[in-house]
């Protein structure tokens, strides 16, 4: 299928002109599921799953709180190993695909609707996931809020785990670029650049689905690895480890990931 123009229209160039995150088109589950099913493989999560367990010590049932759970990817495979899972998302769409599919699995998940900024747990969890560039969606301020907020949910030695992009990568290096993936007749276009004063990826996402033109624009803050293991400390937790990838491999500047694990202190 050629690449539309004229359905897409004039693709602003402009660097100041920068998009907001529509969290709601975004995370729209039917577009979103449709695109993404060919990355989100049963093999990768499986990989990232054999990643917590080994690296959180998740060799006996914990109590987790999986932020911005989405579907359930995550929440739902740890459920089966045995362990007590709350997750959390602001998305109806991909909370009730989790809680099918933890039915039709006999999976005993509490899945609740709230803003990951909003929640108020207190010392109730063993371990916390923020996953899949889940970090890093709203204001500097707020993105720390979100890390307050899984501090104090933590009991005392618990064990935080996030992952983003690296910020020294070829990947962001490369930015600004336009990336089109096809599925069928349909098209998602990626128009991403980079922000140094903000330190933001911009992506102004196109999807076109059946002839139809859904603008989809969002942006995630990346962290230097020195912020990075600053960041846990300022929010009540230690830095205790970044690797570069799910195989557990050690993070380099070339990394295209960093995966961040801190703990509450015991005191």
């Amino acid at each position: 299928m050629p690449f539309r123009r004229d359905i897409i229209g004039k693709m602003d160039k402009s660097k100041s002109a920068k998009p907001r995150f529509d969290f709601k088109a975004v995370f729209e589950p039917d577009d979103y599921l449709y695109f993404y099913s060919d990355m989100l493989t049963e093999e990768r999560t499986r990989k990232e799953i054999d990643f917590l367990v080994r690296v959180l010590n998740l060799d006996r049932p914990r109590r987790i709180l999986d932020l911005a759970c989405g579907y359930g990817r995550h929440a739902n495979r740890l459920a089966k190993l045995g362990h007590k899972v709350v997750g959390v998302d602001i998305t109806p769409g991909f909370l009730k695909i989790a809680r099918r599919e933890a039915r039709q699995k006999r999976l005993k998940v509490r899945y609740i609707r709230q803003d990951m900024r909003k929640i108020y747990f207190k010392e109730e969890f063993d371990c916390a996931l923020l996953l899949f560039t889940a970090f890093g969606y709203f204001e500097d301020a707020e993105n720390f809020k979100v890390l307050k907020n899984i501090a104090r949910s933590l009991k005392p030695g618990g064990l935080f785990c996030f992952d983003s992009f690296n910020h020294s990568s070829e990947f962001i290096k490369k930015l600004p670029w336009e990336r089109v993936t096809e599925k069928g007749r349909d098209l998602m276009i990626d128009r991403a650049s980079y922000d140094p004063p903000t330190q933001r990826i911009y992506n102004r996402r196109i999807v076109i689905r059946r002839g139809k033109r859904k603008d989809k624009p969002f942006f995630v803050r990346v962290y230097k690895a020195a912020e990075i293991k600053q960041l846990p400390a300022k929010a009540g937790m230690r830095f205790l480890k970044i690797f570069g990838d799910w195989d557990g491999r050690k993070f380099t500047r070339k990394s295209q990931r960093i995966i961040v694990i801190a703990q509450k202190p015991q005191a």
